[in-house]
């Protein structure tokens, strides 16, 4: 490959540097991206090795021997020369030769490993994944030293292409699932630079769905936990985010911490994140349908202060309660966008001085405040963003329901959120699973966090190989030790 020759490959590329290096019997080529390759390995490692090549013999053997790079490295053809430079690669050539040499490099600037910033927990190691894939890999395999271990290495994306590695347990994963996730990988015609989460939307099952089918993590041990249970992990060049699959709903309110913790308190924080949940759908839309169509149904002391506080509101139920889960999504949104420290400010000063403005102007009441706010709140507590975020947005039908049918559209809306969920599915397998199909086994791990001496088996879900975690009897024992 000639200098005009990289040129018309690379056309526009500011960044591309050529180093030659004379000999009377030949001339040796050095090709780098300046804004990919390291250039401190060309000028202090590759450049003073070649120029300690004898005078009277300058051919590729001769420079593969001096630089002490593996057969593997050579490169053939035009086209590979350059695919292997915009992946950082140096590509060596000498005039005349058969095939050239690429020697890795990598000069990006990448960030730093950091404590988790979206899954953040108490207990638990203190550390997330990055944009860089093969720091990735490399901190998955640091906690999973096994043969086991399987990575395989894909490529999606036509016109910018991005690598895309999965990870699974040879020796407990279903094969099926691998399959799955191959297949729907490779099947993808797209030319687009991918990331997780964009990537997550096209190999769902269902991708009209607000619910996900696949987890988005940052840590790394819940990659682990998921690959020990069976699930295969897919991690993308360039997202700090790993997706996990197969998936049930069960688990985006599941948090890492639930495995720290003794088994009660970790019970306990599960249960309350159902709850968290159920309230955040339910609370609103009550409110509004108690107060448009079933006053009997309140007591009569409360009825009063009810009363009292909407006596100057001019706007029924359901415009009020849609006015202020506006606001507050308003409030959200600015804060997720601005700085952390503004953003806070932002949150905290905008929703009191709002808040008590829009009270004091009549337009909303103090009751509906607080319920929006216990409803706002409990969408935060799942573990998931994706799950949270999802709930959020139910959460608005189901009051225009409520103001429209009352109870009977709370209990239509329930109807289809049912009927949905059960139809849904991740892999290929069913996402509601324990409730259905029912696995009773299974709900010691699942609405529960069990002693983990009983945690002896894996979830079926996975269809694992291996059944057992460990030997019953082992784990048997290790209760009546503790106890």
């Amino acid at each position: 490959m000639d200098q005009e020759m990289a040129r018309r490959w690379l056309s526009n590329t500011g960044d591309l540097v050529v180093e030659h290096i004379d000999k009377p019997n030949g001339r040796v080529r050095l090709y780098y991206l300046s804004t990919l390759a390291d250039a401190s390995i060309v000028y202090n490692e590759l450049i003073p090795k070649l120029r300690l090549l004898p005078l009277e013999t300058v051919g590729i053997d001769e420079v593969e021997k001096q630089l002490g790079v593996a057969s593997s490295n050579r490169v053939y053809e035009v086209q590979e020369a350059v695919s292997r430079m915009i992946h950082n690669a140096i590509y060596v050539h000498v005039e005349g030769a058969a095939f050239g040499l690429a020697i890795p490099s990598d000069g990006t600037v990448g960030r730093s490993i950091q404590a988790p910033e979206v899954e953040s927990v108490v207990l638990g190691p203190q550390i997330a994944f990055v944009e860089e894939l093969n720091v990735n890999l490399c901190i998955i395999r640091k906690y999973m030293p096994t043969t086991h271990l399987f990575h395989e290495r894909l490529v999606a994306g036509t016109e910018i292409p991005v690598d895309i590695s999965v990870l699974y347990l040879e020796n407990i994963v279903d094969p099926e699932n691998v399959n799955t996730v191959r297949q729907r990988i490779q099947e993808l015609n797209v030319d687009s630079h991918l990331d997780s989460s964009i990537l997550a939307q096209y190999i769902a099952d269902n991708e009209r769905s607000l619910f996900p089918t696949l987890q988005q993590t940052e840590r790394p041990d819940r990659v682990i936990h998921g690959l020990r249970q069976g699930q295969v992990a897919i991690l993308v060049e360039g997202s700090p985010f790993v997706l996990l699959g197969p998936t049930t709903l069960l688990q985006f309110f599941q948090s890492p911490d639930d495995y720290y913790l003794r088994w009660v308190l970790a019970t306990f924080n599960r249960i309350m994140r159902m709850f968290a949940m159920i309230l955040s759908l339910l609370l609103t839309p009550v409110y509004v349908a108690t107060l448009t169509y079933h006053y009997e149904m309140i007591p009569a002391d409360l009825l009063l202060s009810l009363a009292q506080s909407r006596s100057r509101v001019p706007f029924p139920p359901l415009w009020e309660a849609l006015l202020m889960e506006i606001i507050i999504e308003l409030l959200r949104e600015a804060g997720a966008r601005l700085p952390t420290k503004v953003g806070q400010t932002i949150g905290i000063v905008g929703g009191i001085v709002i808040g008590q403005a829009i009270v004091q102007a009549g337009f909303t009441s103090n009751i509906l405040i607080i319920i929006v706010a216990l409803g706002a709140l409990s969408s935060f507590i799942a573990p998931s963003y994706m799950i949270g975020s999802t709930i959020r947005v139910i959460r608005f039908p189901m009051i225009l329901l409520a103001g429209l049918l009352g109870a009977m559209g709370i209990v239509a809306g329930f109807s289809f959120l049912a009927s949905h969920l059960l139809r849904q599915t991740s892999l290929g397998r069913p996402y509601m699973y324990p409730l259905y199909p029912v696995r009773f086994e299974d709900w010691k791990d699942g609405f529960i966090r069990a002693p983990l001496s009983s945690l002896w088996l894996r979830f079926k879900f996975f269809n694992p190989q291996q059944k057992k975690r460990f030997n019953r009897e082992q784990g048997q024992m290790k209760k009546d030790i503790d106890e």
